[in-house]
């Protein structure tokens, strides 16, 4: 049935692309251009599965290099930067052609139906059928519109007495789109929890990363359906020639870092059966040495993707396997999309289908042990255009996202058991990061970085456990800490401490080195919220890829009273666009957030690296967060696992795991957490003081003028002292 209905349909679409679509004038290009990019891609998965058969995997060995690089530019061209201000992929465009609502929902359109790629290389004709069928839908309603406007006139009657104006209304688009996101839901969401927790109907992108691993032939990177560009051909050519031994050394501390990371938190790996890994194209002889590893545990690989379509709006962030990003504002313009239908029945049956997806497959997702996190960085810097074209949350719909999205935290939690759960990630650097030469990535430059990158990632931990030990026990001591910024950093922030009942056995800090958040180098904790204020500034920083420039948060009792940046100086009404910048991509619609941690990062050599070789500014949260003191808004590092008991490396237990709000988790869960933990993290350049003050009030400096002056650690010094 699947495949006669996958014919037809693609039959159908070719006629459209030939001009086959009778509807108003004024919208037929819009659905020729866009047929025609169907049937492209319909053309590119006739040719990876001639005969249809599902399960099999393309035989892209056979290809030619050059055709592949061809075809899979085709499948993304329309949305490239140098196309798409003529797309209708982008709103802008498509609101200038249609008005605002016709445009903004033509435009979702487009965005739903180019979802098809992965799921056509997935040879999952049944999902992309959906897509497919959406799109035909929505043509034949402004076919069937054409068709009652002119029979009218050839009848000789006013249309506009019929109430006809040869193009389907507006709320009827709407309607189709609604029914659409409502009868697909559940599957789409069992899909994605398959797929995430479970291992996909066909765990095709483990299967490919099988046959690279056992044929070594790049061509296989095409044959996932990501966008391929020189950074991933250029990343695969690097480790290529690394040596058998480096490769695996790497592999080796990411997925050490993955038991380790179970074991320091008192969980039994042995009781899981499954490991997630999450990575970027162009690194699959790592990720293949890693998944060995897993295996060597007992334990199944699951490397999955997550497809862009409006099902998956509701999450916080893209999470899995990924090739390079055609266009980030193509994903910016379309990520509040589902604005455009969004009202409480829908959100209701939305949570209903989460909760039934779920209740699919319990059961399996117990055994999932949880993300072996691959993270890059180096792309090209990113800020967002931002305008009235875009599909935008009401304040209503913020508030009914956040629901979601708490509810779907909860419901996750639920199903692997939260506190028995565990990740690690590491991040390593994409050529983009080194420029180009010659007309070319700049290979030797982006050799000296990944070198570098891999040295942080390997620091002995012994020496940084050890001095860590003397800053903890220095901030044990303290009933908050006061810390101020310098130059043009405006931070003034008290830090209120959880008091420790037993000092001898208890601590408020974590000591954490290489485990679970790869490199070494962060002591952390829970904050007292009431008490804690003033304000936290950064000049700059970078967030989920995306620039702050002078980002400034006020916090009255630990919570977020005020925000501001200056991404949009300059503009009119600049101060409210940063306002909404942060709202959106910190606060994640949330009226306020509490401060869920107080760390210092201890890794001074990755801060001078990370300067002398002028990446400072590309470096992911990851490793930034380890290159000074840093504060996270959102849930706290505890999230789910506060009744947990955890030990520092000297034995004394960590207590300082909960807030006002993770207490709350008993009667309230709904109200407990927030789906979202963000850092921001004060560079040594720009910071003051970072003292210790005791409740008598005496002062216990830690750190003075971007400089380590708490005695016992000095060393940490030495890496800025070779760098003068």
């Amino acid at each position: 049935m699947i495949e006669t209905r996958f014919a037809l349909a693609a039959e159908r679409l070719r006629e459209i692309a030939q001009g086959g679509a009778d509807t108003d004038l004024r919208f037929a290009p819009f659905f020729t251009k866009t047929a025609g990019q169907l049937v492209l891609f319909t053309d590119e998965y006739y040719r990876l599965y001639p005969e249809g058969a599902a399960g099999d995997l393309p035989d892209i060995g056979t290809c030619d290099l050059i055709k592949l690089q061809a075809r899979n530019r085709a499948l993304y061209e329309d949305i490239l930067e140098e196309n798409y201000s003529a797309s209708y992929a982008n709103p802008a465009f498509c609101v200038r052609e249609y008005g605002e609502e016709y445009g903004k929902l033509l435009s979702a359109l487009v965005y739903e139906v180019r979802s098809v790629i992965p799921l056509l290389f997935e040879n999952d004709r049944e999902r992309a059928l959906i897509r497919f069928e959406l799109f035909l839908e929505v043509c034949s309603a402004f076919s069937v519109e054409k068709r009652l406007y002119d029979d009218a006139l050839s009848q000789g009657m006013d249309p506009a007495g019929q109430d006809l104006t040869g193009i389907p209304s507006y709320e009827s688009l709407r309607g189709i789109l609604r029914d659409y996101v409502i009868d697909y839901s559940q599957d789409e969401q069992a899909a994605d929890i398959r797929s995430k927790l479970v291992g996909g109907k066909s765990d095709y992108p483990l299967r490919v990363l099988k046959e690279y691993e056992r044929t070594g032939d790049p061509r296989w990177l095409y044959a996932y359906g990501e966008y391929i560009t020189d950074s991933e051909t250029g990343t695969d050519r690097y480790l290529s020639a690394l040596s058998e031994e480096t490769v695996k050394d790497l592999a080796d501390v990411w997925s050490e870092g993955f038991r380790i990371g179970f074991i320091v938190t008192g969980k039994d790996l042995s009781k899981k059966k499954r490991v997630g890994i999450i990575g970027r194209v162009g690194f699959e002889r790592l990720m293949a040495y890693a998944a060995a590893n897993f295996s060597a545990m007992g334990k199944d690989v699951i490397l999955y993707r997550e497809i862009e379509t409006i099902f998956s709006l509701l999450g916080s962030s893209a999470s899995g396997l990924r090739g390079c990003e055609a266009n980030p504002q193509y994903r910016y313009d379309h990520r509040e999309d589902l604005a455009l239908i969004l009202d409480e029945d829908l959100l209701n049956k939305l949570l209903a289908s989460s909760k039934e997806a779920y209740r699919q497959w319990q059961g399996e997702t117990r055994l999932y042990a949880g993300p072996a996190v691959l993270e890059t960085f180096g792309e090209k810097p990113f800020t967002p255009a931002k305008g009235s074209w875009q599909a935008k949350l009401s304040s209503a719909q913020q508030k009914l996202i956040a629901r979601y999205r708490t509810g779907r935290s909860r419901m996750y939690n639920e199903a692997v058991i939260g506190e028995n759960r565990s990740f690690t990630i590491i991040s390593f650097p994409v050529p983009d990061i080194a420029g180009t030469k010659d007309g070319g990535v700049d290979e030797e430059l982006y050799g000296r970085i990944f070198d570098a990158v891999r040295r942080i990632n390997t620091l002995d931990y012994r020496q940084y456990r050890d001095i860590q030990g003397i800053i903890t026990d220095a901030l044990n001591r303290a009933d908050y800490v006061h810390v101020t910024g310098r130059g043009d950093n405006r931070t003034d922030l008290k830090v209120n401490l959880y008091k420790l009942k037993d000092p001898d056995t208890e601590t408020i800090f974590e000591n954490c080195v290489a485990d679970v958040n790869i490199p070494v180098g962060e002591v952390f904790t829970t904050p007292v919220l009431s008490g804690t204020e003033g304000v936290l500034h950064t000049t700059q920083v970078y967030l989920e890829g995306m620039l702050f420039k002078d980002l400034e948060i006020t916090f009255k009792d630990g919570r977020v009273a005020d925000y501001r940046c200056g991404n949009f100086e300059g503009e009119e009404d600049a101060l409210e666009k940063g306002r909404e910048y942060i709202r959106e991509n910190i606060l994640f619609h949330h009226d306020t957030l509490p401060m869920g941690e107080c760390a210092i990062g201890t890794n001074t050599t990755a801060y001078v690296v990370s300067r002398r070789l002028g990446i400072e500014d590309r470096l992911p949260i990851l490793i930034a967060e380890k290159t000074g003191p840093h504060f996270a808004v959102g849930d706290t590092c505890y999230s789910d696992e506060e009744d947990n008991i955890s030990y520092n490396p000297d034995g004394k237990r960590i207590v300082a795991r909960e807030n006002d709000y993770s207490l709350l988790r008993h009667k309230d869960p709904s109200k407990a957490y927030f789906g979202c933990h963000t850092d921001i993290t004060i560079p040594y350049d720009e910071l003051g003081t970072y003292d210790a003050v005791t409740a008598d009030g005496r002062v216990i400096e830690i750190i003075k003028d971007g400089r380590f002056v708490l005695p016992g650690t000095e060393e940490l010094n030495t890496p800025f002292d070779e760098q003068e």
